[in-house]
């Protein structure tokens, strides 16, 4: 009889985890577990343990393949459904499936399911005619109540945004009307390494001269609208820069046993490789023939290849331990992928005591740092922790930081924490950043056209600029910098205006005034320090000690009112065609 494996903790909890919502939920559920956490035992392991029939779903052969595998360690049979791996076996009350030859052939299978996993559920999309949802239409139809959990290292789609909406540790995604309702268990990579489970990366930002990637506005398949055309330029624009990285890959890799290039473009790919030892090298695109491929990666897991280039298509459902040296060339502006392209090198295996992150990329994430959700505003963006001051829920933003490591400012919108109301969980509704309402006075997203409270269509700022803009008798200043003045004798707050250019506008806020402080209030005082106090001033004292945290606006209007410009609107968090101060045209 085959001997069942043994579960790490981390499996165990997210078998566990899985039961228990599935006990008390119908809801489509994910698993978040890092490259090389085990997905497959995990999927072995609840196979095992439903009542009824089970299908795993996964859209490479060698998943499938995989998969089924580990399920055999059970000591159960399992059928394999896949056309890559010439099975079509459908009558085992468990089937592991690739989704492309499940989704041809709906009609063999009649019978209703209890449980259908997916592995790599970050790939099922959200149109209706996709391969995945009419496949899962097939066995709702079948049974309604069917469990449906997915499996990811990576749940975020650029493009598409988070796979699930809201996280067991209490907090919210902003997605939109996605499959997965709950992210249920999820352990980080930081974890894993430090228990042992996973080799310790060494990320070197290769310090010598290469592509100047931020010439491309965008990022790479599906993360970018940039083509291989341009970026087959921009590399070209360095001719002796490939040549270079590859000399140096393969001087940091003469001690070390498998080393994996990921390249731009097809192009790119060949050029690298051709620098590169022929009797040791392979190349694999996605124009490589399946047989072809599937005989050069048993050559390097073998090693009898040392160096393994590819486009793009080695980035999932790839298992080779030994991998010691991961070298990035292209670019990306997912953490997500390059944390899945990190990964093939994490696996353990004998001999290796940790893996070489070669990045030439400019990319400048850390390796664990979280899927922030957004792309950088900014080329010094990094991942900031700011507290919300109504839950004190613990928001990862992009930022920046100083040179000691404080906060100097974040582009966090909404905080994401979950707080229970009568209809549930729901989320937090402060704003870190928000468009007013000037009939209600509420907030809003900066972004939002209607307001969310009382319906009322909200004023674009872009139609406010292009107004003013064409009005003799209004002013716009592009705001640089405020200069905030107590006059004490009018218990008053004297706010100046400065432009790029040393032109200047002016208001005054008086505290004696209830209406005149409360617009102080609903301007600058919730916008103290980003937003990330909750501040209500009612004295001039208390004002005093915040004034060199106030907000500046981007853009303030103002009208000509006989012999003096009175301001009129003042638009913070500005996103739109028109430049702001001191940003290049």
């Amino acid at each position: 009889m085959i001997q069942p494996f043994i579960l790490r903790d981390y499996q165990s909890q997210a078998v566990e985890a899985s039961l228990t919502h599935f006990r008390n939920s119908d809801d489509p559920a994910v698993i978040v577990l890092p490259t090389g956490a085990g997905k497959s035992l995990v999927i072995a392991e609840l196979s095992r343990l439903a009542k009824g029939r089970v299908i795993c779903l996964a859209h490479v052969k060698e998943l499938v393949e995989q998969n089924h595998a580990k399920f055999l360690a059970t000591g159960s049979s399992a059928g394999i459904f896949s056309a890559g791996l010439s099975q079509k076996d459908s009558s085992e009350k468990t089937t592991f499936a690739s989704i492309q030859s499940i989704a041809a052939n709906l009609d063999v299978f009649q019978e209703a399911v209890s449980l259908i996993i997916i592995d790599e559920c970050h790939r099922v999309g959200m149109e209706d005619s996709g391969q995945y949802n009419k496949t899962l239409a097939h066995f709702r139809a079948l049974n309604p109540k069917v469990k449906i959990l997915g499996l990811t290292a990576t749940p975020y789609r650029l493009g598409s945004g988070w796979i699930y909406q809201n996280h067991y540790h209490g907090y919210t995604r902003q997605c939109t009307n996605n499959l997965f309702k709950k992210c249920i268990f999820e352990l980080p990579l930081q974890h894993m390494v430090k228990n042992g489970y996973l080799t310790p990366p060494i990320h070197y930002d290769a310090a010598i001269a290469h592509y100047d990637f931020s010439l491309l506005t965008e990022s790479l398949d599906g993360e970018q609208n940039t083509d291989d055309i341009a970026l087959n330029e921009l590399i070209h624009k360095y001719p002796r820069a490939t040549k270079a990285v590859t000399e140096q890959i393969m001087q940091l890799s003469q001690a070390r046993q498998g080393v994996m290039i990921f390249a731009a473009t097809i192009d790119h790919a060949k050029e690298i490789a051709s620098y590169l030892p022929v009797n040791e090298t392979a190349l694999i695109t996605g124009k490589t023939k399946l047989k072809q491929r599937d005989a050069l990666i048993d050559a390097f897991k073998a090693k009898e290849i040392k160096y393994l280039v590819n486009v793009s298509v080695l980035t999932t459902g790839f298992d080779a331990p030994h991998v010691d040296v991961i070298a990035i060339l292209r670019p990306t502006q997912s953490i997500s992928l390059f944390q899945q392209i990190v990964g093939r090198g994490l696996r353990l295996s004998p001999e290796k005591k940790d893996c070489l992150v070669l990045d030439y990329t400019n990319n400048g994430y850390n390796i664990f740092q979280p899927e922030i959700g957004e792309k950088k505003p900014t080329q010094d963006s990094v991942a900031v922790q700011v507290h919300c001051p109504e839950c004190d829920f613990a928001n990862t933003f992009w930022g920046r930081k100083d040179a000691e490591g404080n906060i100097l400012e974040h582009f966090g919108r909404r905080c994401h924490g979950l707080v229970d109301s009568h209809e549930g969980e729901v989320q937090c509704s402060y704003r870190f950043r928000f468009k007013r309402c000037p009939v209600c006075n509420e907030e809003n997203d900066i972004a939002a056209r209607q307001c969310q409270h009382c319906a009322e269509k909200l004023i674009d700022p872009d139609d406010l600029l292009r107004s003013a803009l064409n009005l003799k008798n209004n002013k716009v200043l592009r705001c640089s910098d405020i200069t905030p003045e107590i006059i004490w004798k009018d218990k008053s707050l004297k706010i100046t205006y400065h432009d790029e250019d040393g032109l200047t506008l002016s208001e005054t806020f008086r505290f004696n005034y209830k209406k005149s402080r409360q617009s102080f209030n609903d301007l600058f005082g919730r916008r103290v320090v980003n937003g990330s106090q909750s501040i209500q001033f009612d004295t001039l004292e208390e004002v005093e000690k915040f004034l060199p945290y106030l907000p500046t606006p981007d853009f303030v209007i103002a009208k000509k009112q006989k012999q003096h410009w009175q301001v009129t609107e003042r638009l913070f968090d500005y996103q739109g065609p028109y430049r702001k101060a001191n940003e290049l045209q």
